[in-house]
C-alpha cells in the first residue's frame, strides 16, 4: 500500500479537523483545571475537577447519541439514503431533548448521590455542588450537540464539528475569564463560562446544519414515513453502548473517588494526570472518529477489502501518534505540570507518578483505534464485551493489590484496564466475533 493511498487522504481529511476538534475538548477541562489551580488552593482544583466529572459521568451514559449517530449516518452516507440521513439526525435530537429534560428534572437526587459516592472533602463537595447546579443547565445543549457533531461526522464534514468544537471552547476560556477576574465571581465564574458557551454552541450547530445540509433535511416528510424497524435498528445498536457507559461510569467513579479518599493533595493530582490522559484521548479519538466516518461509509457500500485497508491504515497512524505523547510525559513532566497548577506540593507529588503517565498511551492506543472501526461496524456488542471485561479486572486488581501501594494500586488497576480493552477488541475482531 502506498504512504499516501487514497485511504490515508480519507483518513487525513477526518481525523486532522477531527483531532483540531478533540483536542479543544479535554482544553476545557485544562481551561477549568489551570482558572482553579491558579485561584489559590488545592480545593479548587479538586472541585472544578469533581464538579466537571460529576456531569461527565452522566452525559457518558448518553455518548451513544453521538456514536450511534455516527456510526449509521456513515452507513446510510456510503449508501446514499438521504432519508435514512434526515432520520438520523431528527430521531436523535428529539431522544437528546427528552434525555436531558430528564437529567434537569434530576439534579438535585443527582448530585447528592455522585457526591456521596465519590466522597470528597466538605470543601471540595460544597464548590463542586455550586458548579454541578450552574453547568447542569447546559445538558439540553450538550447532549443535542453532541448528536449534531455525531452527524457532521457521518456526513465526513469534520470540519463542520470542528468549527463548533472550538468555537465553544474558545468562548468558555474568554467569558470564564471575564467571569473570574473581571466580574470578581471567583469559582462560581469558571461554570459560568462554560454554561454560557454550550448554548451559544448550540445555537451555532443548529444554524450551520440547516445553511449546509438543508436540502437533505427537507426530506423530513418521507423520513417520517420510514419503517419502524429503523427506529428499532437506531435502539438496539445503541444500546450495548448505553450498558457500556455504565461499566466506564464505574471505573471513572470509583477512580476519583479513591482518589479523594486519599487526600485534597492525591486528588489534585490525579485530577492533573487524568486531564493529560484526556488530552491523549481525544487526540486518539480524532483517528478512531476517522474509523466511525471512513469504516462506515465503506462498510455501508458493501466494499469489506476498502474496511480492511482502512484499519490497517488507522493503526499507523495511531502509532505514529502516540510516539511524541509518550516522550513528553516521560521526559517534560515537571514543566507541563507546573503550567497546570503553581501549587509546588500537588507538582512535587504528581512527580511520583509521571511514569504511570507516560505508560498510558501505550497500552491504551489500540482501544481507542477499535472503538472507532466498531462504531462505524455498528458492531457495538464487542465494545461492550471489552469494556465489561476490562473493568472487571479493574475491580478485581484494586482490590487483589496491597493497600501499602497507596495511588499506585488504583494507577495500577488503571493501566490493567486499558490493557484488556485493547487486548479484548484486538481478539474479537481477528475472530470476526460479535
Amino acid at each position: 500500500m502506498k504512504f499516501c493511498s487514497r485511504y490515508d487522504r480519507e483518513i487525513a481529511a477526518i481525523t486532522l479537523p477531527a483531532i483540531a476538534a478533540n483536542v479543544a475538548e479535554p482544553l476545557l477541562g485544562l481551561a477549568d483545571t489551570a482558572i482553579a489551580g491558579h485561584l489559590g488552593s488545592e480545593a479548587f482544583i479538586g472541585a472544578a475537577a469533581v464538579g466537571a466529572m460529576l456531569l461527565n459521568v452522566i452525559y457518558w451514559h448518553f455518548e451513544f447519541l453521538r456514536m450511534g449517530t455516527s456510526g449509521t449516518t456513515a452507513q446510510a452516507f456510503g449508501a446514499g439514503d438521504n432519508t435514512a440521513l434526515a432520520a438520523s439526525l431528527k430521531r436523535g435530537l428529539r431522544l437528546a431533548l427528552v434525555l436531558a429534560v430528564a437529567v434537569v428534572a434530576l439534579q438535585v437526587p443527582l448530585r447528592r448521590l455522585a457526591l456521596w459516592v465519590v466522597g470528597p472533602s466538605d470543601a471540595v463537595g460544597a464548590l463542586a455542588g455550586t458548579y454541578f447546579d450552574i453547568v447542569v443547565w447546559g445538558a439540553p445543549a450538550v447532549l443535542m450537540t453532541m448528536v449534531i457533531k455525531g452527524w457532521l461526522l457521518g456526513m465526513q464534514d469534520a470540519r463542520a464539528a470542528m468549527t463548533i468544537s472550538i468555537g465553544v471552547n474558545v468562548l468558555n476560556v474568554l467569558v470564564s475569564l471575564v467571569a473570574v477576574y473581571a466580574l470578581d465571581m471567583g469559582f462560581t465564574g469558571i461554570a459560568v463560562g462554560t454554561l454560557t458557551a454550550v448554548w451559544a454552541g448550540l445555537a451555532y450547530s443548529l444554524a450551520l446544519v440547516w445553511r449546509k445540509y438543508h436540502s437533505v433535511l427537507r426530506a423530513h416528510q418521507s423520513a417520517s414515513t420510514a419503517p419502524r424497524l429503523s427506529l428499532g435498528r437506531f435502539f438496539m445498536t445503541n444500546a450495548d453502548i448505553f450498558v457500556r457507559s455504565f461499566f466506564m461510569m464505574a471505573v471513572t467513579l470509583f477512580f476519583t473517588s479513591a482518589g479523594a479518599r486519599e487526600g485534597d493533595t492525591i486528588l489534585a493530582v490525579n485530577s492533573l494526570m487524568v486531564q493529560l490522559f484526556l488530552l491523549y484521548s481525544y487526540l486518539m479519538d480524532g483517528i478512531a472518529f476517522a474509523g466511525e466516518a471512513v469504516v462506515g461509509k465503506y462498510h455501508g457500500r458493501g466494499d469489506e477489502k476498502a474496511v480492511g485497508d482502512t484499519i490497517a491504515r488507522l493503526f499507523f497512524w495511531a502509532t505514529l501518534g502516540t510516539v511524541p505523547v509518550v516522550a513528553a510525559y516521560a521526559l517534560l513532566p515537571h514543566p507541563i505540570y507546573s503550567l497546570l497548577t503553581d501549587v509546588e506540593t500537588v507538582v512535587e507529588t504528581a512527580m511520583d507518578y509521571r511514569w504511570w503517565c507516560a505508560a498510558v498511551p501505550v497500552v491504551g492506543m489500540a482501544a481507542f483505534v477499535w472503538d472507532g472501526v466498531f462504531v462505524g461496524l455498528t458492531r457495538t456488542r464487542g465494545m461492550l464485551v471489552a469494556v465489561a471485561t476490562a473493568a472487571g479486572a479493574f475491580f478485581i486488581l484494586y482490590f487483589t493489590l496491597p493497600e501499602a501501594w497507596g495511588n499506585h494500586r488504583l494507577w495500577t488497576a488503571f493501566i490493567a484496564f486499558l490493557s484488556l480493552r485493547s487486548l479484548v477488541q484486538t481478539l474479537l475482531m481477528a475472530r470476526k466475533r460479535v
